[in-house]
Protein backbone atom coordinates (compact mmCIF):
# COMPACT_ATOMS: atom_id res chain seq x y z
CA UNK A 1 0.00 0.00 0.00
CA UNK A 2 2.95 2.46 -0.87
CA UNK A 3 0.43 4.53 -3.22
CA UNK A 4 -1.65 6.80 -2.60
CA UNK A 5 -4.59 5.15 -4.00
CA UNK A 6 -3.85 1.70 -3.81
CA UNK A 7 -6.88 -0.15 -2.11
CA UNK A 8 -6.78 -3.33 0.26
CA UNK A 9 -8.00 -6.01 -1.23
CA UNK A 10 -11.23 -7.24 1.20
CA UNK A 11 -12.85 -4.64 -0.38
CA UNK A 12 -12.75 -6.84 -3.81
CA UNK A 13 -12.41 -2.74 -5.77
CA UNK A 14 -9.94 -0.24 -6.89
CA UNK A 15 -10.41 3.19 -6.00
CA UNK A 16 -12.05 4.35 -9.20
CA UNK A 17 -14.17 1.25 -8.62
CA UNK A 18 -15.55 2.45 -5.71
CA UNK A 19 -16.41 5.53 -7.20
CA UNK A 20 -18.37 3.95 -9.62
CA UNK A 21 -19.91 1.65 -6.86
CA UNK A 22 -20.68 4.94 -5.32
CA UNK A 23 -21.87 6.74 -7.51
CA UNK A 24 -24.67 3.67 -8.93
CA UNK A 25 -25.41 2.94 -5.59
CA UNK A 26 -26.58 7.06 -4.83
CA UNK A 27 -27.66 7.79 -8.62
CA UNK A 28 -30.05 5.41 -9.39
CA UNK A 29 -32.27 5.83 -5.90
CA UNK A 30 -32.22 9.50 -6.80
CA UNK A 31 -33.86 8.51 -10.61
CA UNK A 32 -35.95 6.34 -9.16
CA UNK A 33 -36.95 8.55 -6.54
CA UNK A 34 -37.95 11.34 -9.20
CA UNK A 35 -39.78 8.84 -11.30
CA UNK A 36 -41.72 7.48 -8.72
CA UNK A 37 -42.41 11.51 -7.59
CA UNK A 38 -43.74 12.77 -10.72
CA UNK A 39 -47.45 11.21 -10.36
CA UNK A 40 -47.45 10.97 -7.09
CA UNK A 41 -46.90 14.79 -7.49
CA UNK A 42 -49.41 15.68 -9.67
CA UNK A 43 -52.29 13.80 -7.67
CA UNK A 44 -51.55 15.73 -4.91
CA UNK A 45 -52.02 19.04 -7.14
CA UNK A 46 -55.42 17.45 -8.43
CA UNK A 47 -56.30 16.26 -4.82
CA UNK A 48 -55.38 19.22 -2.41
CA UNK A 49 -56.40 17.00 0.41
CA UNK A 50 -54.31 14.44 -0.36
CA UNK A 51 -51.01 15.94 -0.05
CA UNK A 52 -51.01 16.39 3.79
CA UNK A 53 -50.88 12.85 4.47
CA UNK A 54 -48.59 12.00 1.47
CA UNK A 55 -46.05 14.38 2.92
CA UNK A 56 -46.31 13.50 6.00
CA UNK A 57 -45.87 9.55 5.41
CA UNK A 58 -43.00 11.03 3.36
CA UNK A 59 -41.55 12.35 6.44
CA UNK A 60 -41.98 9.41 8.70
CA UNK A 61 -40.51 7.70 6.53
CA UNK A 62 -37.22 9.79 6.44
CA UNK A 63 -36.78 10.10 9.97
CA UNK A 64 -36.39 6.18 9.89
CA UNK A 65 -32.45 5.75 10.25
CA UNK A 66 -30.92 4.30 7.33
CA UNK A 67 -29.37 1.25 9.73
CA UNK A 68 -32.98 0.52 11.33
CA UNK A 69 -34.07 0.05 7.23
CA UNK A 70 -30.80 -2.20 6.23
CA UNK A 71 -32.24 -4.21 9.45
CA UNK A 72 -35.45 -5.00 8.37
CA UNK A 73 -34.85 -5.15 3.93
CA UNK A 74 -31.84 -7.74 4.62
CA UNK A 75 -33.89 -10.33 5.47
CA UNK A 76 -36.06 -9.82 2.06
CA UNK A 77 -32.79 -8.42 -0.21
CA UNK A 78 -29.65 -9.49 1.99
CA UNK A 79 -26.41 -7.77 2.20
CA UNK A 80 -26.55 -6.46 -1.33
CA UNK A 81 -26.81 -2.77 -3.53
CA UNK A 82 -30.49 -2.74 -3.62
CA UNK A 83 -30.53 -3.24 0.59
CA UNK A 84 -28.78 0.71 0.38
CA UNK A 85 -30.67 1.54 -2.42
CA UNK A 86 -34.28 1.37 -1.44
CA UNK A 87 -33.78 3.61 1.40
CA UNK A 88 -32.02 6.12 -0.53
CA UNK A 89 -35.05 6.34 -2.92
CA UNK A 90 -37.89 6.61 -0.15
CA UNK A 91 -35.46 9.35 1.40
CA UNK A 92 -36.02 11.73 -2.03
CA UNK A 93 -39.66 11.41 -2.06
CA UNK A 94 -39.77 13.87 0.93
CA UNK A 95 -37.68 16.45 -1.21
CA UNK A 96 -38.88 15.57 -4.60
CA UNK A 97 -42.88 15.72 -3.43
CA UNK A 98 -43.04 19.20 -1.75
CA UNK A 99 -40.90 20.38 -5.01
CA UNK A 100 -42.50 19.06 -7.87
CA UNK A 101 -45.85 20.20 -6.30
CA UNK A 102 -45.06 23.51 -5.55
CA UNK A 103 -43.08 24.44 -8.81
CA UNK A 104 -46.78 22.99 -10.35
CA UNK A 105 -48.81 25.01 -8.09
CA UNK A 106 -46.72 28.06 -9.44
CA UNK A 107 -48.01 27.68 -13.10
CA UNK A 108 -50.45 31.06 -13.72
CA UNK A 109 -53.99 30.17 -13.98
CA UNK A 110 -53.64 31.63 -17.71
CA UNK A 111 -51.06 29.91 -18.89
CA UNK A 112 -53.12 26.91 -17.79
CA UNK A 113 -56.21 27.96 -19.46
CA UNK A 114 -54.40 28.98 -22.63
CA UNK A 115 -52.99 25.36 -23.24
CA UNK A 116 -56.74 23.81 -22.48
CA UNK A 117 -57.65 25.86 -25.48
CA UNK A 118 -55.27 24.59 -27.14
CA UNK A 119 -56.44 21.43 -26.74
CA UNK A 120 -54.02 19.75 -24.28
CA UNK A 121 -55.50 17.24 -22.37
CA UNK A 122 -53.98 16.94 -18.82
CA UNK A 123 -51.29 14.48 -19.47
CA UNK A 124 -50.06 16.41 -21.97
CA UNK A 125 -50.39 19.71 -20.14
CA UNK A 126 -48.61 18.49 -16.93
CA UNK A 127 -45.50 17.23 -19.44
CA UNK A 128 -45.34 19.76 -21.76
CA UNK A 129 -46.51 22.77 -19.71
CA UNK A 130 -46.70 22.38 -16.15
CA UNK A 131 -43.10 20.77 -15.68
CA UNK A 132 -41.16 22.50 -17.96
CA UNK A 133 -42.41 25.89 -16.09
CA UNK A 134 -41.75 24.02 -12.83
CA UNK A 135 -38.00 23.31 -13.97
CA UNK A 136 -35.90 25.74 -11.56
CA UNK A 137 -38.05 23.91 -8.04
CA UNK A 138 -37.45 20.12 -9.63
CA UNK A 139 -33.84 20.83 -10.06
CA UNK A 140 -33.33 22.38 -6.80
CA UNK A 141 -34.89 19.53 -5.19
CA UNK A 142 -33.13 16.97 -7.66
CA UNK A 143 -29.44 19.01 -6.31
CA UNK A 144 -30.71 18.22 -2.41
CA UNK A 145 -31.44 14.78 -2.94
CA UNK A 146 -28.59 13.63 -5.10
CA UNK A 147 -26.06 15.55 -2.76
CA UNK A 148 -27.98 13.96 0.25
CA UNK A 149 -27.54 10.51 -1.36
CA UNK A 150 -24.24 10.54 -2.01
CA UNK A 151 -23.08 11.33 1.50
CA UNK A 152 -25.89 8.49 2.85
CA UNK A 153 -24.20 5.63 0.40
CA UNK A 154 -21.29 5.25 2.76
CA UNK A 155 -23.54 4.16 5.41
CA UNK A 156 -23.86 0.96 3.69
CA UNK A 157 -20.24 -0.06 4.96
CA UNK A 158 -22.20 -1.29 8.05
CA UNK A 159 -23.97 -4.42 5.89
CA UNK A 160 -20.77 -5.16 3.93
CA UNK A 161 -18.76 -3.61 1.34
CA UNK A 162 -21.69 -1.96 -0.01
CA UNK A 163 -20.87 1.49 1.07
CA UNK A 164 -19.02 2.54 -1.65
CA UNK A 165 -16.05 5.10 -0.64
CA UNK A 166 -17.56 4.61 2.62
CA UNK A 167 -16.26 0.98 2.55
CA UNK A 168 -12.68 2.55 2.67
CA UNK A 169 -13.85 4.34 5.65
CA UNK A 170 -14.19 1.50 7.46
CA UNK A 171 -10.99 -0.33 6.49
CA UNK A 172 -8.90 3.04 7.33
CA UNK A 173 -10.29 2.53 10.93
CA UNK A 174 -9.96 -1.10 11.13
CA UNK A 175 -6.32 -0.73 9.65
CA UNK A 176 -5.15 2.12 11.33
CA UNK A 177 -5.05 3.79 8.19
CA UNK A 178 -5.91 7.86 8.19
CA UNK A 179 -5.18 7.88 4.16
CA UNK A 180 -8.00 5.87 3.70
CA UNK A 181 -9.94 7.51 5.55
CA UNK A 182 -9.12 10.84 3.74
CA UNK A 183 -9.90 9.26 0.39
CA UNK A 184 -12.86 8.41 1.33
CA UNK A 185 -13.93 12.05 3.07
CA UNK A 186 -12.52 13.68 0.50
CA UNK A 187 -13.71 11.78 -2.64
CA UNK A 188 -17.46 11.63 -0.98
CA UNK A 189 -17.10 15.42 -0.97
CA UNK A 190 -15.76 16.02 -4.45
CA UNK A 191 -18.47 13.54 -5.72
CA UNK A 192 -21.11 15.78 -4.05
CA UNK A 193 -19.77 19.14 -5.55
CA UNK A 194 -19.30 17.58 -9.09
CA UNK A 195 -22.50 16.46 -9.18
CA UNK A 196 -24.13 19.59 -7.69
CA UNK A 197 -22.21 21.70 -10.12
CA UNK A 198 -23.57 19.39 -13.48
CA UNK A 199 -27.31 20.05 -12.29
CA UNK A 200 -26.66 24.11 -12.03
CA UNK A 201 -25.62 23.33 -15.81
CA UNK A 202 -28.21 21.43 -16.35
CA UNK A 203 -30.50 24.14 -15.13
CA UNK A 204 -28.98 27.25 -16.80
CA UNK A 205 -29.77 25.01 -20.06
CA UNK A 206 -33.24 23.92 -19.53
CA UNK A 207 -34.36 27.07 -17.88
CA UNK A 208 -32.91 30.20 -20.43
CA UNK A 209 -35.19 32.35 -19.08
CA UNK A 210 -34.43 32.73 -15.77
CA UNK A 211 -31.87 35.44 -13.97
CA UNK A 212 -28.26 34.53 -14.37
CA UNK A 213 -27.24 37.41 -11.66
CA UNK A 214 -28.76 39.45 -8.93
CA UNK A 215 -27.21 42.41 -10.69
CA UNK A 216 -29.13 42.06 -13.51
CA UNK A 217 -31.79 40.11 -12.52
CA UNK A 218 -34.35 43.02 -13.20
CA UNK A 219 -33.18 43.92 -16.16
CA UNK A 220 -33.52 40.59 -17.68
CA UNK A 221 -36.79 40.25 -16.03
CA UNK A 222 -38.07 43.10 -17.66
CA UNK A 223 -36.43 42.04 -21.04
CA UNK A 224 -37.41 38.43 -21.31
CA UNK A 225 -40.91 37.23 -21.72
CA UNK A 226 -42.64 35.34 -19.02
CA UNK A 227 -41.55 31.71 -18.51
CA UNK A 228 -44.81 30.33 -19.36
CA UNK A 229 -44.78 32.15 -22.39
CA UNK A 230 -41.30 29.79 -23.80
CA UNK A 231 -42.45 26.54 -22.13
CA UNK A 232 -45.84 27.03 -24.45
CA UNK A 233 -44.22 28.01 -26.89
CA UNK A 234 -41.98 24.90 -27.28
CA UNK A 235 -45.02 22.83 -26.21
CA UNK A 236 -46.79 23.88 -29.30
CA UNK A 237 -43.42 23.24 -31.41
Amino acid sequence: MNGIFDIPSDLQHSYFGLIGLHLRESLLPVLVGLVAALPIAQLCVRLRWLYAPVLGLATVLYAIPSLAFFVVLIDYTGQTELTVMIPLAVYSLVVFVPAIVDGVRSVPEETLAAATAMGFGPVRRYVLVQLPIAAPAIIAGLRVATVSSISLVSVGMLIGNQGGLGNLLNDGMIYHQPRLVWLSVIGTAVLAILADAVLVVVRLLLTPWMPRGTRDARPAAEARPEPAAPALEDAVR
